[in-house]
C-alpha cells in the first residue's frame, strides 16, 4: 500500500511508502491527514521535485458493484470497489405516491391533472442536453435514477485526481444489444447506456480518457491467465476490481500479474429529503415528520468523535425534551465500517465535528493468494 502525498497547495504528487511518509510526519516534514477514508500526508516544504509518472485510472461501471483502480507502471496505488446507487427510482416512486395521496384527501373533487410521464421524451446521451433535431422543446432530463448512477462515478473520479496525479482514465465501454425495430428497448435498455456521452465528456475535463470495449477486456484478461469471478456482489478483488486492474495496466503497462489486490469498499449513504410527515400514519392518525440532510446542526454523514463510541457518522435525530430542557434533541451515530445504528440517543454538545462525508469507506483485508485470482 501507499500513501498519498499532496503539496502546500493541496496538489497531488506521486505516492510515497507508508514507512517514509511516518518518518515526515516524525520530522514536521509532512502532516498527516484523511480525505473521504483514504490516509494521505501534505508535505509542509517545497518537495525536492514535481516529477510525475504516468497514472491510469481503470473504470469497470457495474448495475451494483463497480470497480476502480489507480496505477502506474511500477506500482498499484489502489483497488475500490463502490456500490451503485440504486434506490432513487424508489424515492420518486414514494415522492409521486405522497403528492398523489395528499391531493386526494385534501382535494377529492378535484380534476385530475395531465399525466407528465405519458409519452414523455428521455435522453440517451446526456443530461439536460436537447435531442439530435436540437429545438428547445424536445429537450428533456435523463431519469434521475440514471443521472444518479453517473454522477456517482463522477464524483469518485473527481476524488481521485484530489490525492494522486492522474493523467488517464480508461473506461470499459458499455453497449447493450439492440433489436431490430426496437427503438424503446435500444434507447433505454440499460441504466448503464444512458448517460455515458455525459460521463465521457465530464471524464475529460478532469484528464485524458480512453475506452475499451467489453470483449477487449476479456482478451487482456485472458492473456494475463486472470479469472473473474460469477459473483458480481461479493467483495474480492476478482469480483470487479480485476477488470479495473486490467484496464489500467493495458495503457501503463509494467506487471503480468496484480502485485496488490487489497482493495477498499465504498459505499454511498442514503439520505431521504424532507417530507411533509410520513407515507403511513401511526397510532392516534399522527404523521411525523421524516427525512431532511440536517441533524441538530450537524449535516448528515458527518464524520463525528464521540466519547463513548469513538468516531462515527451522523444520522437521523429526533426530539427528545425533558423538564429542563423541552427543546432537547437528540442524534444517531452510525457505525463507520458496517453502517449500523449505534445509539438514538446522543447528544450533540458530545460530538466532535470531523470532516463532511456521504459515503463510507472500510478496508477489505484479504486473505486470498495471489495465485488464486489467476
Amino acid at each position: 500500500m501507499f500513501v498519498p502525498v499532496v503539496d502546500q497547495n493541496n496538489r497531488p504528487l506521486m505516492p510515497t511508502t507508508p514507512s517514509r511518509a511516518k518518518r515526515w510526519i516524525k520530522s514536521g516534514k509532512a502532516t498527516p491527514f484523511f480525505k473521504k477514508g483514504i490516509f494521505c500526508v501534505r508535505l509542509n516544504q517545497e518537495p525536492s521535485n514535481r516529477n510525475t509518472q504516468p497514472i491510469a485510472v481503470g473504470i469497470d461501471p457495474g448495475s451494483k458493484r463497480e470497480g476502480f483502480t489507480v496505477k502506474s507502471k511500477m506500482h498499484t496505488y489502489l483497488n475500490i470497489q463502490t456500490h451503485a446507487i440504486d434506490w432513487v427510482k424508489d424515492h420518486v416512486e414514494v415522492r409521486r405516491n405522497m403528492g398523489r395521496a395528499r391531493r386526494f384527501r385534501n382535494t377529492p373533487c378535484r380534476q385530475n391533472r395531465k399525466n407528465r410521464l405519458v409519452n414523455k421524451q428521455k435522453l440517451p446521451s446526456g443530461f439536460g442536453s436537447s435531442l439530435s433535431t436540437g429545438t428547445a422543446k424536445t429537450a428533456t432530463a435523463s431519469p434521475p435514477s440514471t443521472k444518479a448512477r453517473w454522477q456517482w462515478k463522477l464524483r469518485i473520479c473527481k476524488w481521485l485526481t484530489l490525492i494522486f496525479p492522474i493523467s488517464t482514465f480508461v473506461v470499459e465501454d458499455i453497449k447493450a444489444k439492440t433489436r431490430k425495430g426496437g427503438k424503446k428497448w435500444n434507447i433505454m435498455f440499460s441504466p448503464l447506456e444512458v448517460g455515458k456521452k455525459w460521463f465521457y465528456s465530464e471524464l475529460k475535463r478532469l484528464a485524458n480518457m480512453e475506452t475499451r470495449t467489453g470483449n477487449d477486456t476479456y482478451e487482456m484478461r485472458q492473456s494475463l491467465g486472470l479469472k473473474k469471478s460469477k459473483n458480481k456482489l461479493s467483495n474480492n478483488f476478482s469480483a470487479h476490481c480485476v477488470d479495473s486492474w486490467v484496464l489500467a495496466n493495458w495503457f501503463v503497462g509494467g506487471h503480468t500479474k496484480p502485485e496488490n489486490i487489497q482493495l477498499i469498499e465504498v459505499i454511498p449513504l442514503e439520505f431521504h429529503r424532507r417530507q411533509l410527515h410520513r407515507l403511513q400514519h401511526s397510532a392516534g392518525h399522527i404523521r411525523s415528520r421524516y427525512g431532511g440532510t440536517i441533524s441538530a446542526g450537524f449535516k448528515r454523514g458527518s464524520i463525528i468523535k464521540h466519547p463513548k463510541f469513538g468516531f462515527c457518522y451522523v444520522g437521523g435525530w429526533q426530539e427528545s425534551p425533558t423538564k429542563k430542557d423541552p427543546s432537547r434533541k437528540t442524534i444517531s451515530l452510525h457505525s463507520l465500517d458496517t453502517g449500523k445504528r449505534l445509539t438514538q440517543n446522543a447528544l450533540s454538545n458530545d460530538c466532535l465535528f470531523k470532516a463532511y462525508s456521504s459515503w463510507r469507506s472500510t478496508a477489505i483485508i484479504t486473505a486470498v493468494r495471489l495465485s488464486s485470482t489467476v
